[in-house]
């Protein structure tokens, strides 16, 4: 059987009353061609332009490396001048990235550049856009984001392989206990159903973006990204009005995260294997109940 993935929603344009029924409220990932069409940063984000915008500032880069136990969530693997990281991005394939570079912080030349789609809905965080660089071939590892926005995720330069999961998937993904992001032993792509027969008959959205479409992903879909050439992205995240999803979204910031990270400091690996332990077993409970339902 395999994974289960079928194509994503794709459309030119779309209208608030339609995006609301078809998308938002049942929260289903959906793929708008036209929308950064109207930005400036449709044409204006190219590499030397971004390079010439942020500038010499120094910035931490992620690895497709397994996390360091003993280190707290997000820890970088190195740190590169900016233009430098753009220059090896184009040149060559590499693994390094760019994770939730802040816009705000670093060029706020580029907020003049995109616009919060509000006319599709409220809830925007515009003090809180991210941006995310990657070389040829580098992976985000499969999560969901732990604050449980919606996402508009908008692509610039390249291609973009992406693969999405509903929340009520999280068991048979292997999500690790106390964190929002799956098993790292797996390759989502192409994995082992013999070491991780939960994953089979898992059931999936795959899409592809290239330079200028936006990729709305609801609140607690998971999601792999793979870069299929050096570019970048920005996300601009909205709240859901559900008093549930912001609960669980207080949770996860505060508790769970530092819960988290007081175990892994103080028990490091014995920490993770443990964690890696329930979630093969919770996945393979949920696989022999036929979940989810």
């Amino acid at each position: 059987m395999g994974i289960i993935l079928k194509p994503i929603d794709i459309v030119d344009d779309i209208t608030k009353e339609e995006f609301y029924e078809k998308y938002l409220k049942p929260r289903r990932p959906l793929v708008i061609k036209n929308m950064a069409k109207k930005w400036p940063a449709y044409q204006k984000w190219t590499m030397e332009y971004v390079k010439e915008v942020v500038g010499d500032v120094e910035v931490p880069l992620y690895d497709s490396s397994k996390a360091d136990p003993a280190a707290p969530i997000n820890a970088s693997a190195m740190k590169m001048k900016f233009g430098d990281y753009i220059d090896l991005i184009q040149r060559e394939p590499t693994d390094l990235r760019i994770f939730f570079f802040d816009p705000i912080k670093h060029a706020n030349k580029l907020l003049e550049d995109y616009i919060s789609p509000k006319d599709l809905m409220g809830g925007f965080l515009d003090k809180y856009p991210s941006m995310f660089f990657g070389g040829k071939g580098s992976v985000t590892f499969l999560h969901y984001d732990i604050d449980m926005a919606h996402i508009f995720h908008t692509h610039f330069n390249g291609r973009k392989h992406v693969l999405l999961f509903d929340y009520k998937w999280k068991e048979r993904l292997y999500q690790l206990p106390y964190a929002t992001y799956a098993l790292e032993d797996y390759d989502i792509e192409n994995p082992d159903f013999t070491k991780f027969p939960a994953l089979d008959g898992v059931e999936g959205i795959e899409c592809y973006l290239e330079h200028g479409d936006t990729l709305f992903m609801p609140t607690g879909w998971w999601h792999w990204m793979k870069y299929l050439d050096g570019s970048f992205s920005i996300s601009l995240r909205a709240w859901d009005k559900s008093w549930a999803v912001k609960a669980h979204s207080l949770w996860n910031l505060t508790v769970q995260r530092k819960f988290d990270d007081i175990m892994k400091t103080q028990f490091k690996k014995k920490y993770m294997d443990w964690k890696e332990g329930i979630a093969v077993k919770r996945a393979n409970a949920a696989l022999k109940r036929g979940l989810p339902k």
